[in-house]
């Protein structure tokens, strides 16, 4: 009776104007009403497949929850963690299925982008990859994406969860335990998260530009010269 009081709490907080937000969070307290702390796994592994699924606001929710309700601090952390464990390794399994000749076929189809660029981005990943898997999964979008190029590369499947599962304990943390110790204003932790998240975004965008502007000026020059 108490976890479904604190859940109303929660929902109420976030869905009355019809936002995603709050259809997002609606969708998180009936999983966590129905089978408690297995469902805020359940939607943090969903989250990992459907990077959209905002964990910055189903984590703190997560601790929100643990405050009030029936499951602990501890049952929020570890089933968040290991939800964030398996949607980490379905994408792993996905991108060991792709494989490296597919993927490399599949790319070379890709306008813009040369073989060399997919060599590059191996080699990168090579020499960066376990600190790529650890630190990505505190990195919004990055979060979900690392995951399938560890898999490409057949990162050895015991070092990949070792990493995800100490990346995703440091982030989970943070945010169950912010949700726990804010209590019905858990909402403060999704407005610096949303802040962190746009930077990310206009870093890719940024990126992206320049890889495309670089990309055009290359195949002009090459076809001057050709």
């Amino acid at each position: 009776m108490q976890t479904a009081q604190a859940l109303d709490v929660a929902a109420a907080t976030t869905s009355s104007d019809g936002s995603a937000l709050g259809a997002v969070t609606d969708w998180a307290v009936n999983l966590m009403e129905t089978i408690g702390a297995p469902g805020a796994g359940l939607a943090i592994a969903l989250e990992n497949l459907f990077p959209p699924l905002p964990s910055e606001v189903i984590l703190p929710l997560a601790g929100f929850t643990a405050s009030r309700g029936n499951f602990s601090l501890f049952e929020a952390i570890l089933w968040t963690t290991l939800g964030s464990v398996v949607g980490a390794y379905a994408l792993y399994a996905l991108g060991a299925w792709l494989g490296r000749d597919r993927m490399r076929r599949l790319v070379s189809r890709v306008p813009l982008i040369d073989i060399e660029d997919v060599d590059k981005v191996e080699s990168w990943f090579d020499r960066h990859g376990y600190r790529a898997v650890f630190f990505g999964r505190m990195i919004p979008l990055f979060r979900s994406l690392v995951s399938i190029p560890a898999g490409i590369e057949r990162m050895p499947l015991g070092m990949f969860l070792l990493l995800t599962t100490s990346g995703s304990l440091i982030w989970n943390s943070v945010f169950v335990l912010a949700g726990f110790y804010l209590g019905e204003n858990w909402q403060v932790v999704e407005q610096y998260a949303n802040t962190f998240q746009r930077l990310v975004i206009v870093a890719v965008v940024l990126f992206a530009v320049w890889f495309v502007v670089s990309k055009v000026r290359t195949y002009r020059i090459r076809k001057r010269e050709s």
